[in-house]
């Protein structure tokens, strides 16, 4: 049996082990909004029925719109993690490849499910015995992304050899010039996944989306089941794709600063991330992350890196200050 992931959010066992309700921990460990937006009213009927036909129908109107799929409707799934675990199904010969590091589940699901698994660092590594190529991007926790010139050709060559390739675009709201989806329609071996929790900072909601041709989206489908998604989740997703969301792009943006600047002001080094978190290479690390603790602060440590730390954005000024303070008291 393969170790289980380590993911960021664990603010209940580092209580226990350092102390403090879990309320009281400032918890920069994930890369998700830390300001939820306000909830759109939900009808009685989305919680009282089964998820009628017509509120799905809304949903996908508005994740197309929201994504720019064209002509592609997007399938709303329980979050991206639930149709991670049914990938392996799509492949019966061949390696998968996986530009890494990245999302340790990918790995994970295909090694459980008995198929080579290939962790590659570059496209120049991938080859023609790859069957389904897993591309992030932008990818977690490093920020890489590839242009969208290259993963085209990427499918193309893809194409050609009966393979698939996969992009998960679950940090893409923020960088919506960068994603594939109104390509997707001219790109049949493709299949994008999208986050919905992450930008809206409604992770709770397990709410994710498939972007592919129908004959993919059948499947997942069926695999799935129905009733797979809750009404009230769909009724949500609808209201807020179809809104403007300006605001939430501009309050993100302003968190981000102030982390780039903290982290600056602590003499620490940026090594990459997203708008929605940073990667800090430092020599220190497990010391910083242990100083952290202390201080009930959480962020994300790598068991396979031991000089990174994935600092999310804290939600306001006052955590600002917090975080600014440990850090400094550390580094003096």
């Amino acid at each position: 049996m393969t170790n289980r992931i380590v993911h960021g959010g664990g603010i209940t066992a580092a209580a226990r082990q350092y102390g403090g309700r879990p309320e009281e921990w400032l918890d920069l460990s994930t890369g998700i909004n830390p300001n939820p937006v306000t909830l759109p009213e939900i009808p009685v009927a989305a919680w009282h029925r089964l998820p009628d036909q017509h509120l799905q129908e809304r949903a996908r109107e508005a994740a197309r719109s929201y994504y720019r799929s064209g002509d592609i409707l997007p399938l709303p799934v329980p979050g991206t993690q639930s149709v991670i675990q049914l990938l392996p199904r799509l492949v019966s010969d061949g390696s998968v490849a996986i530009l890494s590091p990245t999302y340790g589940e990918y790995a994970r699901a295909f090694t459980l499910a008995g198929l080579q698994v290939r962790q590659v660092s570059t496209v120049a590594e991938l080859t023609a015995d790859d069957r389904l190529i897993i591309a992030v991007n932008p990818n977690n926790p490093d920020g890489r992304m590839l242009p969208i010139d290259q993963l085209r050709d990427l499918h193309d060559r893809l194409r050609s050899q009966g393979g698939i390739l996969l992009v998960d675009e679950a940090f893409g709201d923020m960088e919506p010039a960068a994603s594939v989806a109104p390509l997707a329609a001219s790109m049949p071996n493709l299949i994008i996944f999208r986050s919905f929790g992450k930008f809206f900072g409604l992770a709770g909601l397990r709410l994710g989306f498939v972007i592919a041709e129908a004959a993919i989206l059948t499947r997942f489908e069926d695999w799935l089941g129905p009733w797979a998604v809750s009404g009230p989740a769909l009724s949500i997703a609808a209201s807020l794709m179809e809104s403007d969301t300006s605001a939430i792009r501009n309050r993100i943006l302003q968190r981000h600063s102030a982390l780039q600047t903290i982290l600056r002001r602590g003499k620490l080094q940026v090594a990459g991330g997203t708008a929605l978190f940073a990667l800090v290479a430092d020599d220190r690390a497990e010391g910083i992350y242990t100083h952290l603790c202390r201080h009930h602060i959480l962020v994300r440590k790598f068991d396979y890196a031991g000089n990174w730390l994935r600092f999310g954005l804290a939600p306001d000024e006052a955590a600002d200050e917090r975080l600014a303070g440990v850090l400094e008291d550390y580094s003096t």
